[in-house]
């Protein structure tokens, strides 16, 4: 039966989409590889390169952040290679599971899931690693099944302090656009995003922005690659072009994201993702509720993962809040699978969309008769009007 009214999509990405983008999207088809086409790739290859604060190369697939992932390891890496990498959620978990396909070794650093990668045993893993045989360091910027958000300065310090020459490779699918992240300045080598969350864009796109470092182990990368190759990509993007079919109109959404996100300012889009998390944080307490990340700086500014009371099944109360309320919930995954739900307030997103997804959230509760207590929404109120 149809519902009456607008659907909350609240989950942590894919986010809603802006009509202008929406609009950019709809334009005619053009030709990819006529003068024209230029224009557009030059466009969106300079200014995808604000959003990430690199002067470097960033490299645009038409694929999922799956795509670019891949794209990061068999770019620098070679069979065998031994890679570092910190399963933070569910997300840092399957790329693991894409290096162990590809052939590479994943040495693992496992947590419990509530908190983000500590720079400290990262650290000391790299310390351990007396030759080197670890060629990368792969962590998740924002653990988008946690809401937990790693640290990336201080990862990037801790390797230095180790003196280790591996690279680093940051997941900042749901991070880029919504919290702060400096590919130049932290000293990232590679970064992996995609089109869907902070961007505002429907999936599709992804992308790896490259540093001179990753640039050189490349040179010397044995892992198979074709489709994923930044060589044939970075030379053809000094056109504007791209070596095969890019998604065209796509690429005109992104345009119009990185116009939108550069009129608002990066710096207030981000204040404002941290003033949403903490108003949403304010709920669950009020709630009497638990949020999944334990580690008060670690807090994500994109979702937040809400853990429910022990005989309460998270899946079922997202079902009647959808069925109710006409609100999607992000579900949990694997290993807290039913043990959480978890609230996106990312992208182009406002203090009233987040109010009326609270509020269908506490009205949910009721309807479920999950053990809860009133006055969550009347909570992040009170903090949105005393941090306006």
């Amino acid at each position: 039966m149809r519902q009456a009214g607008r659907h909350f999509l609240q989950i942590p990405g894919p986010s809603a989409v802006p009509d202008r983008i929406l609009q950019a999207i709809a334009m005619p088809v053009i030709d990819h590889r006529g003068p024209g086409f230029a224009d557009l790739g030059n466009r969106v290859l300079s200014g995808i390169k604000t959003i990430f604060k690199t002067e470097q190369p960033v490299v645009i697939y038409p694929a999922s952040g799956t795509g670019a992932w891949e794209a990061a390891l068999v770019n620098t890496l070679s069979p065998g290679d031994k890679v570092l990498m910190v399963e933070t959620g569910h997300f840092a978990y399957l790329w693991q599971q894409l290096a162990l396909k590809l052939g590479l070794q994943p040495q693992l650093i496992e947590t419990d899931w509530r908190r983000a990668a500590d720079p400290a045993l990262i650290e000391e893993a790299l310390r351990e690693d007396s030759d080197h045989d670890i060629k990368a360091v792969c962590v998740v910027h924002n653990e988008t099944s946690t809401g937990c958000t790693s640290q990336i300065s201080k990862i990037r310090a801790a390797i230095d302090a180790a003196g280790h020459s591996a690279l680093l490779m940051v997941d900042t699918i749901s991070g880029l656009g919504s919290a702060d992240f400096r590919f130049d300045e932290w000293g990232v080598d590679v970064a992996v995003s995609g089109s869907q969350k902070g961007l505002m864009l429907p999936p599709g796109l992804s992308f790896n922005a490259v540093s001179e470092k990753a640039l050189a182990a490349n040179a010397g990368a044995g892992l198979p690659n074709a489709y994923w190759q930044w060589r044939d990509m970075i030379e053809a993007n000094q056109r504007g072009y791209f070596p095969y079919t890019p998604a065209t109109n796509l690429l005109f959404g992104l345009a119009e994201a990185i116009d939108m996100l550069h009129e608002e300012g990066l710096d207030n889009i981000f204040a404002r993702h941290k003033r949403h998390a903490a108003a949403t944080r304010a709920a669950v307490q009020a709630w009497g509720l638990e949020v999944q990340c334990t580690v008060e700086e670690e807090y994500s500014p994109v979702l937040t993962a809400v853990r429910v009371p022990d005989g309460t099944d998270a899946d079922a109360l997202r079902s009647v809040i959808l069925e109710h309320c006409n609100t999607s919930l992000g579900n949990g995954l694997s290993k807290v699978q039913g043990k959480v739900f978890r609230i996106g307030h990312l992208g182009d997103f406002n203090d009233v969309m987040l109010l009326g997804t609270l509020a269908g959230i506490e009205m949910g509760l009721h309807l479920a008769q999950a053990p809860h207590q009133g006055g969550g929404t009347q909570a992040a109120l009170d903090y949105l009007k005393s941090n306006s």
